[in-house]
């Protein structure tokens, strides 16, 4: 049975560019989950973060809803999926996206992290002072659930379509055997 692709990983990380151009280059279908919440919900991330009554739990529900209601669109074909930096931070949301995908954890340096983020606004964990710091308290924080995905793809000094070949190549490898 084929398999979505998913992509797991800090913001910053290429997720969506990543899977973006896996979609257009395949027969992947794209779906962002973080654009997924946006267009449900009617709000930015950054306002779901900043409600009173809704939050970061909140958001964090909304992603694992997503992934559940993902899962079930086996008979719609395949889909390349980008997550939220974050949705790994709870342990069902890996179970819930390996039921019907092959996880990969597009690990990127810090360096290349703050490179790519630096002056984006619509990041809430990451507004104010001190990028590198948040950053770092971040990747500890997380490291370990992303390390449980089916692949890790170094990421950082490659072209996303390096990155494309080899995440397209492990997938038809995977078909094959």
């Amino acid at each position: 049975m084929e398999k979505n692709i998913v992509l797991v990983g800090m913001m910053g990380s290429g997720k969506t560019t990543v899977a973006n151009s896996i979609s257009a280059y395949s027969d992947y279908a794209f779906i962002d989950i973080d654009k997924e919440i946006v267009n449900l919900e009617n709000q930015s991330i950054n306002d779901i973060f900043a409600d009173k009554e809704k939050g970061e739990k909140y958001f964090r529900d909304m992603e694992t809803k997503i992934a559940k209601k993902i899962i079930s669109y086996k008979h719609l074909g395949k889909f390349v999926i980008s997550t939220g930096g974050g949705i790994l931070e709870r342990d069902e949301n890996l179970e819930i996206l390996k039921k019907n995908g092959v996880v990969f954890y597009l690990k990127t340096d810090v360096d290349e992290l703050l490179k790519r983020l630096e002056g984006d606004t619509s990041r809430p964990l990451l507004n104010g002072e001190n990028l590198k710091k948040k950053l770092l308290m971040l990747i500890e924080k997380r490291e370990q659930n992303y390390k449980n995905a089916n692949y890790i793809i170094e990421t950082s000094g490659k072209e996303v379509s390096q990155i494309v070949v080899e995440i397209l190549g492990i997938m038809n490898a995977r078909i094959k055997s």
